[in-house]
């Protein structure tokens, strides 16, 4: 929740520094708290009590059914149309990822198993919003907004885990991941992420997450030191090769086949952009 209360200073300076509302329209409010509460609250805060029990190699195959939580939702909320070759792909990933838990929750999904797969499936939710959203307000203007609107629930609930439970021994390694995660992780890797959403759609952009597996394994065993072993390298290879045969299929929106996303907004004071231009 900490990292929430980060990502919340830095959008006040960043929306303070462009002359920007730091609150949505009132019209945008509604759609930007379910952005908040996935991205902010949820995804964190239960792969956080996951990573407790289980090493970040187990919660890197979990979250590579991030892709398919994206375009399922894509569906619903960005009206989005991925086509059958997409879903048979994210399907067998879904099977792999399950049949991974299950193995090594000994026959059973156990309750970190069941937390990641929660995280990965509000994490979809959050993702895809914020990309339609995008389409309208900014990636940027998106999830900064997301963030201070969670401050109400992430602030006090940080305070209250300071008091009930304070850091003790806190390494520089804890700190600087902490730093991290609340600078890049919530902000500033949302502004490129929700603009590349925008621009090429909900679905065919997040499913470039079939990298984050395999990024998240090399991760763990380069700063961490962690295991990595061959059931858990094969399930990733597995899942990064099924959602990868459907990275070509098509993605058809609302607007009709081919429509493509308009760029961000331009902000108060800033120079429209010529469409043409932009669309290059």
């Amino acid at each position: 929740m900490g990292r929430s209360v980060i990502g919340g200073l830095v959008a006040i300076a960043v929306l303070v520094s462009r002359r920007q509302p730091l609150l949505p329209p009132r019209e945008a409010v509604a759609r930007t708290l379910i952005v908040a509460g996935p991205v902010c609250v949820g995804f964190g805060l239960f792969s956080a009590i996951a990573l407790r029990s289980v090493d970040s190699v187990h919660g890197a195959v979990l979250t590579g059914l991030i892709p398919a939580a994206t375009a399922g939702v894509a569906v619903w909320r960005a009206g989005e149309r991925p086509r059958r070759s997409y879903w048979a792909a994210l399907a067998f990933g879904l099977a792999v990822i399950i049949g991974f838990a299950i193995v090594q929750g000994g026959g059973h999904l156990r309750v970190t198993g069941l937390l990641l797969l929660a995280a990965v499936a509000i994490a979809g939710l959050g993702y895809a919003e914020g990309g339609a959203m995008a389409r309208e307000y900014g990636g940027w203007r998106v999830i900064s907004w997301a963030v201070i609107l969670a401050l109400p629930v992430t602030v006090p609930v940080t305070a209250a885990a300071l008091v009930t439970d304070p850091p003790r021994h806190v390494t520089v390694s804890a700190a600087s991941g902490l730093g991290y995660v609340g600078v890049v992780s919530v902000v500033v890797g949302f502004f490129a992420w929700y603009h590349a959403m925008a621009r090429g759609g909900v679905a065919r952009v997040g499913r470039l997450q079939i990298a984050q597996p395999a990024l998240t394994l090399a991760w763990s065993a380069l700063l961490l030191g962690e295991h990595v072993g061959w059931l858990s390298g094969a399930s990733a290879a597995a899942v990064i090769a099924a959602t990868a045969v459907g990275r070509n299929a098509r993605v058809d929106t609302a607007a009709g086949p081919g429509a493509v996303a308009a760029p961000d907004p331009p902000a108060p004071g800033e120079p429209a952009r010529c469409p043409a231009r932009a669309a290059s």
